[in-house]
């Protein structure tokens, strides 16, 4: 029965992975749902022969005090002495419990010792001995899998632990898996749901966080009909924290003061502390800092022990992030008593590092020297203590900490060798979210020395171990804090500026060219570096946007088609450093070239946002042209002669940061805009998906829109809908149409996976917003949001050997106010599976609309024509055609993402 089990749940994983990164979530909904439910028919209550060492249990007994007492009670005691954090205590209390039950050749309780004694091991980071114990445990276990079946099922809930803490997600996922197999054979309910939340800790290390949420979700329903327990209490969170991680704030809050509730009613301190910081945590995510400090408050008044210590910790840190110094400062003695006072563990050590960090960060914006030293000595202890508890993966972060503290005060010396010792035991144990980081201020410590060359390597070399992890890092280590803009992004871009780092900026200034473009003698390979970095970088964003590890397609560089015999389109690569603007440009069947404009990070972003603001005012042509020449000389002068050799015709921008807020459409040469010359497309990374022409077969689209306003709802009626799919109708475009009420998520779905079509067009109000949950279109049932768009549009593909050519999206826009709005954009053009998308980065007036785009499907019904020239001809008839509506806010709101031809 076990191997009928193992090989169903193995044959379970492969099926679910691919649902997954095919995004068919109903499906996988559906057989977890399923396979829970078949387990569950198996079970029936049962005891284990000894209750695992998570149950909480207050008492504390000294070793002094057990000596001549018999196996089970040093058992207990162990079991005492770990719940308060005395793991090495604990770990000779058991291995004296061990030497006992191998006296009496009692098997199934040596293995279960063993399970135990690997779980203090893994505490105190003592990986080799941790492995030996659960390696020995399930060799005993061997001799009798049926007999011992509930404790098979608890060691291999300890593997899989191990397998997490070493790196190794895909391993401890199938681990687990085999546990919930035996818990099953064992008719442990409650065994399986632990399992099962085990699984979603490894399915979010792999960066498939909404896989892991289906799984808690489907926990927590099974979980409501049974009596109220901690291990409800410890679900509910489990499931908050998750949701906290895929960016459902709203719904994470909710989960955890559910949890809050349930914990206050069974009178559970322990799990009231943990709820109180982990809404802390979400309410901080949600960037309601008031809220946030109140609920670390509580938490630490309703918590002992570590957790009250890190509730401590975070409300340092929010503090010291928001400028609130005064309070911060008078946080500082209390949390280093709290730290001083803690038993000596892995978490106390990771405590101790996160305080330094925040004190240095503090000395760093109050511009104090005087406290370094302390924060060195507090850093130092943190590396001692790791040393002594045997934990490589504390020490390593340790010493990253420690160097990075004298990086601060220049002394390189002693700085690289610690950097350098960090990182060699992060890579001797397997833990890339630290080797990461310590390559990463190896390579500025190095570019510091005047070691370029080195600096490339080792940068590089976080970068490669950057992409190894796939995810991002959120679910890693949660140990450890983590911002993707603080932690993540400045190491590709830092890289970049050292591999384009020909023409210095202060050496342009020098010279009087700050906004002269100069060409480089850069080489072609750091070129091409160069670009393939910001192209990561753009796909760690997408990841960090989705919470999703699964954005991969078969995918052709850009290059190629721009090399093709008859290639009309040149590649521009614009890259905003913190001190320059560096573009990198592609001409057809020509080497990579690559100018630098003296422009400041700062200096860029304002010409930008300024520029977005006078694009939406209806009377600000004037002050458009201006600034839009200004980017024009930065992205497009310095290359016009040579694109007009290479009769270009047109041009692909792949953008970076603030860039993507603005049309490329509407840059100014002086004369002409744009579009007056060049047909313009963007490219969401520098690789474009199936880039094919549409089918020279008569254009046949999905047409759905509201027309009405929503009751209840803040949008205004769009009344020219109807109009607008009349003109596309006019165009000869056949279309089959959902309007209105009919207009709901399901109605597009069955839509979209019976009907033959290349267009799905949808005219209604839309937000793109850089977090994913604030990314949506309105139907009549209500908001489909970025990932249930994609879960519709990815039906098609599958079942069809007509893709979607061409989404388009006529009413939405940018969501105010956000800077990074454009990647929801960017996310939608990626996930939804068309080749192309047209969208609005704002609104526009309703019958403009209308009429916009009656004119592009017009154009793009006519043979030969592409995406992007349809678009072109739309917007200049815009310009020269209708006097009421040749502004650029009316015409240059629309941008074609993807696939050009």
């Amino acid at each position: 029965m076990a191997r009928k089990w193992l090989i169903f749940f193995r044959n379970l994983q492969s099926i679910l992975t691919n649902y997954s990164c095919q995004k068919d979530f109903a499906s996988w909904n559906l057989l977890v749902k399923l396979t829970l439910a078949v387990a569950i028919a198996y079970l029936a209550p049962e005891q284990l022969l000894a209750a695992t060492v998570r149950q909480p249990i207050a008492a504390s007994v000294s070793v002094s005090q057990i000596q001549g007492t018999d196996s089970l009670q040093l058992f207990q005691t162990g079991k005492e002495l770990y719940q308060t954090e005395q793991f090495a205590r604990a770990i000779k209390v058991w291995q004296q419990a061990l030497q006992a039950y191998q006296a009496q050749n009692d098997i199934a309780n040596q293995a279960m010792v063993l399970s135990n004694l690997s779980l203090a091991y893994q505490q105190l980071g003592q990986w080799d001995e941790a492995k030996k114990a659960i390696a020995n445990s399930l060799k005993l276990l061997q001799t009798d899998k049926a007999k011992n079946l509930p404790i098979l099922a608890q060691a291999l809930n300890t593997q899989g632990s191990l397998q997490l803490a070493l790196g190794q997600p895909q391993q401890a996922l199938n681990t687990w898996q085999q546990a919930t197999a035996s818990y099953t054979q064992a008719k442990d309910e409650i065994g399986i749901v632990r399992s099962l939340i085990n699984q979603s800790q490894a399915l979010q290390a792999l960066g498939l966080y909404r896989r892991a949420l289906v799984t808690l979700t489907t926990v927590n329903q099974k979980l409501q009909k049974q009596p109220d327990s901690q291990l409800k209490i410890a679900s509910l969170r489990s499931l908050g924290n998750t949701l906290r991680v895929v960016g459902d704030l709203e719904q994470s809050q909710l989960v955890l003061q559910q949890s809050l509730a349930l914990a206050q009613k069974l009178n559970s301190n322990s799990d009231i502390g943990a709820a109180l910081f982990s809404l802390g945590n979400t309410a901080r995510a949600q960037q309601d800092i008031k809220a946030a400090l109140g609920y670390y408050r509580q938490a630490t008044t309703a918590s002992t022990g570590i957790t009250q210590t890190q509730a401590q910790l975070n409300q340092l840190s929010v503090l010291v992030e928001t400028n609130q110094l005064s309070a911060a400062q008078e946080l500082l003695p209390q949390i280093q008593a709290e730290i001083a006072s803690l038993p000596l563990s892995s978490k106390a050590i990771y405590a101790q590092i996160d305080f330094a960090q925040s004190w240095q960060e503090m000395s760093k914006k109050g511009k104090i020297t005087a406290s370094l030293p302390a924060i060195a000595q507090l850093s130092a202890i943190a590396v001692k203590r790791s040393q002594i508890l045997g934990d490589k993966r504390a020490e390593a972060y340790a010493l990253n900490n420690l160097g990075g503290l004298y990086e601060q005060t220049k002394q390189w010396k002693n700085a690289r060798q610690l950097t350098e010792k960090s990182l060699l035991i992060a890579q001797a144990i397997n833990a890339p979210d630290i080797a990461y980081r310590s390559s990463w201020q190896l390579g500025r410590i190095l570019k510091a020395q005047g070691n370029t060359a080195s600096a490339i390597a080792t940068y590089t070399e976080s970068v490669n171990t950057l992409k190894s992890l796939r995810n991002d890092l959120v679910a890693i280590n949660p140990d450890v804090q983590f911002s993707f803009r603080e932690e993540v992004e400045p190491i590709y871009r830092e890289l970049v500026d050292l591999l384009l780092s020909d023409n210095p900026p202060d050496t342009l200034l020098n010279k009087g060219r700050l906004n002269v473009p100069v060409s480089s003698t850069v080489s072609q390979q750091n070129l091409l570096q160069a670009r393939n970095v910001i192209e990561s970088l753009q796909l760690a964003e997408l990841d960090n946007f989705f919470r999703e590890a699964c954005i991969e397609a078969n995918s052709v560089l850009l290059d190629s088609i721009a090399d093709k015999a008859n290639a009309n389109a040149a590649i521009i690569y614009p890259i905003i450093l913190r001190d320059r603007l560096e573009v990198i440009v592609k001409l057809p069947q020509q080497p990579l070239r690559h100018y630098t404009i003296a422009q400041s990070q700062n200096q860029v972003e304002q010409t930008i946002e300024m520029l977005r603001y006078k694009l939406i005012e209806p009377d600000r042509v004037k002050d458009v042209k201006a600034l839009s020449e200004q980017v024009y000389s930065w992205l497009v002068q310095p290359v016009e002669a040579d694109l007009a050799k290479t009769k270009v015709n047109t041009l692909v921008f792949v953008l970076d940061g603030s860039l993507r807020n603005i049309p490329m459409s509407v840059l100014y040469d002086g004369k002409q805009y744009l579009i007056e010359k060049y047909a313009v497309a963007l490219s969401p990374g520098l690789q474009l998906l199936d880039p094919q022409p549409l089918a020279k077969k008569k254009l046949t689209a999905l047409t759905a829109g509201l027309s009405t306003a929503l009751i209840g709802s803040p949008y205004p009626s769009l009344p020219a809908v109807r109009e607008e799919f009349e003109l596309i109708k006019q165009a000869g475009v056949s279309t089959n149409q959902l309007l209105d009420q009919k207009f709901t998520s399901k109605a597009l779905a069955t839509k979209i996976d019976s009907s033959a079509f290349n267009v799905v067009h949808l005219a209604t109000h839309g937000q793109f917003s850089s977090q994913a949950k604030d990314t949506f279109i309105l139907a009549a049932d209500g908001p489909i949001n970025v990932n249930q768009l994609d879960n519709i549009l990815r039906t098609r593909p599958q079942k069809s050997q007509d893709a979607i050519a061409l989404l388009v999206l006529s009413a939405c826009e940018t969501a105010a106010g956000d800077k990074r709005a454009a990647l929801g954009l960017a996310g939608v053009a990626i996930q939804a599976g068309a080749r192309s998308t047209l969208a609005s980065l704002w609104r526009i007036d309703d019958e403009a609309t209308a009429i916009f785009i009656g004119e592009f499907y017009r154009e793009l019904a006519k043979p030969g024509v592409t995406k992007a020239e349809a678009l072109r001809r739309a917007q200049v008839a815009f310009l020269k055609q209708y006097p009421n509506y040749n502004r650029p806010n009316y015409w240059a709101a629309y941008v074609l993402i993807g696939n050009w031809l």
